[in-house]
Formats: structure tokens, sequence, C-alpha cells
């Protein structure tokens, strides 16, 4: 069994694995197994109020865990994968632990995050740190900050360590929250 089949076989039985994406390390708990949520706002003394992004391993995979329009297919179809997060509304089925009324979703522009994403179903995409800590863009970074508490941590390199632009397009419209790897006029372009 390879890095990333073990990482999905752990992702499966409710662990915690540290991927890379295309910007930073991301903690992934699959996002179907609420246990396995819980554990990564613990290990990141996150407030569960502050919900978490997800990944998911294409574009035709978002909308198993949220509604798309048509803003958020054009900009999907553009930026993804890349490192591009939209908010949309949620499907009622993902659970509230998650997210409540809007989920925030990735297709990270990574082969490994793509892989373990597309085998394990939708998984977290929070940066791989404490809350309020540096993200990492290594794997070592990552372990310092949360050591023996993920259950595998899959190495890929030194990542850019610029965090992904998250956009609001629940309502249609585009609202830009965070600016990261791709600028706002990009998306006038």
């Amino acid at each position: 069994m390879n890095e990333i089949e073990r990482a999905v076989d752990v992702l499966k039985k409710g662990g915690l694995a540290v991927y890379p994406t295309d910007t930073l390390y991301a903690v992934g708990a699959n996002i179907s197994n609420e246990n396995a949520v819980k554990k990564v706002y613990e290990i990141k003394k996150r407030p569960l109020n502050i919900y978490l992004p997800v990944a998911v391993g294409s574009v035709e995979q978002i909308e198993s865990v949220a509604v798309m329009n048509d803003v958020a297919r054009k900009i999907a179809e553009k930026f993804m994968p890349g490192p591009i997060t939209l908010i949309l509304k949620k499907k009622k089925e993902i659970s509230n632990i998650v997210a409540r009324e809007k989920i925030a979703v990735r297709v990270p522009a990574n082969p490994v995050a793509l892989k373990i994403s597309s085998l394990a179903g939708a998984i977290t995409a929070t940066s791989a740190n404490v809350h309020g800590r540096n993200a990492p863009s290594t794997v070592e970074e990552a372990e310092k900050q949360l050591g023996n508490k993920v259950d595998i941590y899959v190495d890929g390199g030194k990542l850019k360590g610029i965090p992904s632009t998250i956009i609001d397009v629940s309502d249609g419209e585009i609202k830009v929250i965070r600016e990261g790897a791709i600028k706002t006029e990009e998306f006038y372009e």
C-alpha cells in the first residue's frame, strides 16, 4: 500500500491525514464522520463557529456537498483545480459541524490532494496548524504543530505557502472574502 492509499484508508476509518494542497498543507478528515471532524477542531484548537473548508477531487464532486449556480460554475471551470475556495449553499445532508447554511469548497491543483479526495470522498481542507499560528508550507512544520494527533502525514515537499483566494458566490454574485493566490481582478477578466 502506498502513502496515498494509506491516507485514504486512514480517512475512511475516521482518522486524520495531513496532505499537500496547491497552497499549504491541510489536515483532512472524512466530512461524513462527525467524530473525525470534531477531532480536527480539537487538534487545531479552532472555535466551532469557524467552519472548515472542504476539498473534493473534481468540479463535478462539488455538487455532492454544495448547490452550484451559474456564477459558481463559470468560476469553477476557469480556476479549478486551483488555489480558490468557493463559498456555496451547502447540501442539507452535510453535517452542521462542518458548516451551517454555506460551505467552503476547493478542488486543489495538487495530484496528491486530488487523488486522496477522489478516493476518500469530501475531506476537510483546513490548514494543518494550530488556530492562530502560521500555516505550514512543509510537512515538518505541520508535524511540529500537530505532532502525533494526526494518523498520517503525506509529504509533498515544500509548497507555495500562499493561501487560496476565498470567494462567496452562494447568491450568484462574486464577493471576495480573502484575496490569496488568485487576484480579485482575475474574476472580472
